[in-house]
């Protein structure tokens, strides 16, 4: 590989081939070593179907930002890679293009169907992991796991037929979420719900034997009135009380059914009498259990009403909804029409709206396993991150219903339970059955449905590790230490994990949950296909590079909140690359590499002592944030230290002062604290200076040295690069040409003060353009220009550069926000509430502002009344 710096850096031209130097040399390889301590990530497996995306994007950069920084600080590092077989979305897309070619998967039966499944895995599955590679993530690929490989597969058997000899798995009828598009059930977690707008409609039952009398009741689906079994009051509402026990009659079936009293209804909500339709609704569901009700489907699995409706059988629901008031209107039996929102739950992966159904299905009982889930959170062993997001998990988890595991789908983990013919005998086992274990009879068949993808996606955290084998990495890499989700998924997923895990390994999946939020464009919405707003993170690191992706979308982001993208946020990291790759350049040109190395000499000048001490502050810092999983504050501190003090001061200082070695050693170990966040620029110009095959991710992350600090040298360069800021400062606005070098009058009376500028004349003449420096206690100039810092008054001499009354109006302006400042800060301090209740702290530092603003004021009369002269 080529070592050498280019003239600028082209991200393109080294990505791809850094990263196969990585992946090559088995940098990213996790190996079980006793002596060290393990630090494991397992992947959420992006589904086979997708392509990556921004969300995508950021959950792989925290993660290979983590693991990175961990493998830098000496753990054997793990991070384990692999996809999703995402039942409902893969069986779409197989159908989608199925339909493309004119065919069915019934025409073409399960086996020829899941032989193009596998085969449709194999051309696109790949892709998404392709992509996640295009940003850098340090995956150990060589443990690429799938959901439905053999060991998941051998897993998610063991998982299932443990629970069902426990009594744990059952089937039964029960009601189901059921999503007409993608035909199949679905589970509460994969239901979104909605704010739509919608109607409740007032319906007449007239009261058997009375020709005037009705009951008015009040529904948001009266196409489902096909299916009425009773109507319902509640037994306290004077209003109903005597008509229960009675029969009213359903509208256009004219069937009678009994007028029921349950305390379930509502007095307050609608009309106060509810139709029931126990196999449409949950809550009738419910009713129609209490009183023994019959259950009458009237719809198909596409949402189309079936024989049950009469001359509407075929219509869908919603068709048929508009036919049914129309025939009620001309009946004379439809009431009033209120309008209303409410929530509407629709499928979490078509957005179709879910239709309640009666469905013989399998179910896990969640209470028992749910339990220890909750007390593993609840006793810190499992910590949320940002904490707020364990009250989303809690209430999840303290009122979970059992879990309907069953989808009526070909692909994906098919039910391990077999059913014999002759003697119906039911039997669970982890491998096929051949023959009845009760009768010997072979006449035996397979349930037909899949699991739930979640059943086998909640078992990754183990199951990639080897169980249900005992493994040496399951003993060593288990548990994990972070997982890395959206706020999205924590129930459809994290809860799964938490208790799986506490019921087959009896400990919690991971220590911590890091919780991002979603990337939103840059007014703040959503990106979505409808608004047209989604953003390619492929083109975006085929234009910037991947590193300017990566940094932009860490740079300020905070655990648990939604970030917006900004291109020019991701321009301004690219600069802050070619920042970096400069800065290298000029430490290339200006060190011979044979004769200087990256060390520590003795005899350091305060400049030197400044660089260091400011970075191993920056480097303690950013480790505990590191720590606590707050990258967008490490990034920060990152970028800043090195923008500013490294590369627009310390470069500067350097070519006057400073010892080559400590530019090298500066400039290396900033790569390291560095390279999680931008690991390619700090690669690439890692090698340019090793001159090795090892690479920079292999190194040791900067460790903080307090015997490095220099408080003094701190607080010196401070000073110095404060007057400098103001001699430069006070030349721009006097439009002072940038060749034109003048003489600096530095007026203080701190012998401290006038011994950084003794030691600093140099530096000064260098960087504030300067010819000449004198330091006094007061000088007697005719005319001059000033400028007052928190530290010295700086004078330059108005005959060599300046327009008099320009400079004079220049003060008065400053002036008078000097003063507007000193007086708001003056009022604080006069506040007795302030005074009395804010901290000695801040207290002391207001006083101390005021007093510098005092100051300030005084000075700056000085300065106009000396060039009114």
């Amino acid at each position: 590989m080529e070592n050498e710096l280019n003239k600028t850096y082209n991200p393109s031209e080294v990505e791809d081939e850094l990263y196969e130097f990585w992946s090559n040399n088995g940098f990213f390889e996790a190996k079980i070593d006793k002596n060290k301590k393990p630090f494991t990530i397992v992947m959420p497996p992006p589904n086979i179907t997708g392509k990556l995306h921004m969300g995508h994007a950021l959950d792989e950069t925290l993660q290979d930002t983590i693991i990175r920084f961990k493998r830098m600080q000496g753990f054997s590092t793990l991070w384990i890679p692999g996809t999703d077989h995402a039942s409902i979305a893969t069986e779409a897309k197989i159908v989608q293009k199925m339909r493309e070619e004119g065919i069915s998967k019934e025409e073409i039966g399960r086996e020829e169907f899941l032989k193009r499944a596998w085969q449709w895995k194999k051309e696109y599955g790949r892709n998404i992991v392709n992509q996640i590679k295009k940003l850098g993530a340090s995956c150990d690929w060589s443990r690429e796991r799938f959901t439905m490989d053999e060991g998941c597969t051998k897993a998610v058997r063991k998982f299932f037929v443990k629970l069902y000899e426990e009594g744990l798995i059952y089937k039964g009828e029960r009601m189901i979420n059921w999503c007409p598009k993608c035909k199949t059930s679905i589970s509460d977690s994969e239901v979104t719900f909605e704010e739509k707008d919608g109607n409740f409609y007032h319906l007449k039952y007239q009261v058997v034997g009375e020709k005037n009398e009705f009951i008015t009741v009040a529904t948001t689906r009266p196409e489902t009135l096909f299916g009425d079994t009773a109507v319902a009051v509640n037994p306290n509402d004077d209003r109903y009380k005597n008509f229960i026990g009675k029969k009213v009659i359903v509208p256009i079936i004219n069937r009678e059914v009994l007028v029921i009293a349950d305390d379930y209804v509502d007095m307050e909500m609608g009309t106060g009498a509810l139709k029931i339709t126990p196999a449409h609704d949950p809550n009738d569901f419910e009713v129609g259990n209490r009183h023994n009700l019959a259950i009458i489907n009237v719809m198909n699995d596409d949402a189309t009403m079936n024989e049950k409706a009469g001359k509407y059988c075929g219509l869908d629901r919603f068709e048929a909804r508009k036919k049914v008031i129309e025939e009620l209107r001309e009946l004379d039996l439809l009431g009033e029409i209120k309008e209303l929102k409410h929530n509407v739950g629709t499928c979490y992966r078509c957005s179709n709206i879910v239709e309640p159904k009666i469905s013989k299905q399998w179910f896990v009982k969640m209470e028992s396993l749910a339990k220890p889930a909750i007390e593993c959170v609840k006793n810190s062993k499992v910590k949320f991150v940002p904490e707020r997001f364990s009250k989303i998990y809690f209430h999840w988890m303290e009122n979970i219903k059992d879990w309907c595991i069953s989808r009526q789908l070909w692909w994906g983990h098919r039910i391990p339970v077999w059913y014999c013919k002759d003697c119906g005998e039911v039997m669970a086992s982890c491998d096929d059955v051949a023959k009845c274990e009760s009768c010997g009879s072979e006449n035996v068949y397979q349930d037909e449905d899949t699991l739930d993808t979640w059943f086998s996606s909640g078992l990754w955290p183990f199951s990639t590790l080897g169980w249900p084998e005992k493994t040496p990495e399951l003993d060593y890499f288990y548990p994990t230490n972070v997982l890395v989700t959206g706020y999205d998924i924590i129930f459809f997923w994290v809860a799964k994990m938490i208790f799986s895990s506490m019921k087959i390994m009896e400990k919690p999946p991971f220590e911590n949950i890091l919780i991002h939020g979603l990337v939103r464009d840059s007014l703040g919405r959503k990106m979505s296909k409808s608004l047209g707003n989604g953003i390619d993170p492929l083109e975006i690191i085929k234009e910037y590079g991947a590193d300017a992706l990566r940094f932009s979308l860490l740079l300020g982001i905070s655990p648990g909140n939604d970030i917006r993208f900004f291109n020019e946020k991701v321009e301004a990291s690219r600069n802050f690359a070619n920042k970096i790759w400069n800065a290298a350049r000029f430490v290339h040109m200006n060190i011979d590499k044979e004769k200087i190395k990256p060390n520590l000499p003795s005899n350091l000048n305060f400049i030197d002592k400044w660089i260091l001490s400011r970075f191993n502050k920056v480097a303690k810092e950013v480790t505990e944030n590191m720590e606590k999983f707050e990258l967008g504050i490490a990034a920060q501190k990152i970028y800043d230290f090195i923008w500013d003090e490294f590369c627009d001061w310390y470069i500067e200082f350097s070519k006057i002062s400073g010892k080559k070695e400590i530019l090298l050693w500066v400039m290396i170990n900033s790569l390291k604290l560095l390279h999680p966040f931008m690991p390619f620029v700090t690669e690439k110009i890692w090698l340019s200076f090793v001159n090795s095959e090892k690479s920079i991710m292999i190194s040791q992350y900067p460790i903080s040295s307090e015997s490095l600090i220099d408080e003094n040298s701190e607080k010196s360069v401070t000073i110095l690069m404060s007057v400098i800021k103001s001699i430069r400062n006070l030349r721009k606005e006097m439009n002072v040409p940038y060749g034109k070098k003048t003489t600096i009058y530095i007026q203080t009376e701190d012998r401290m003060l006038i011994d950084i500028f003794e030691k600093s004349r140099d530096i000064i003449c260098k960087l504030a353009y300067a010819k000449n420096i004198e330091i006094a206690n007061n000088f007697e100039l005719s005319k001059s220009v000033s400028a007052v810092n928190d530290f010295v008054k700086i004078y330059i001499s108005v005959d060599e550069l300046v327009d008099v009354k320009s400079e004079i109006l220049r003060l008065n302006k400053e002036l008078e926000v000097t003063e507007k400042q000193f007086s708001q800060a003056m009022a604080r301090l006069n506040n007795e509430n302030f005074v009395s209740k804010a901290p000695q702290k801040v207290i002391e530092g207001a006083r101390e502002s005021a007093e510098k603003l005092k100051n300030k004021i005084s000075k700056l009369k000085e300065s106009i009344e000396e060039l009114s002269k």
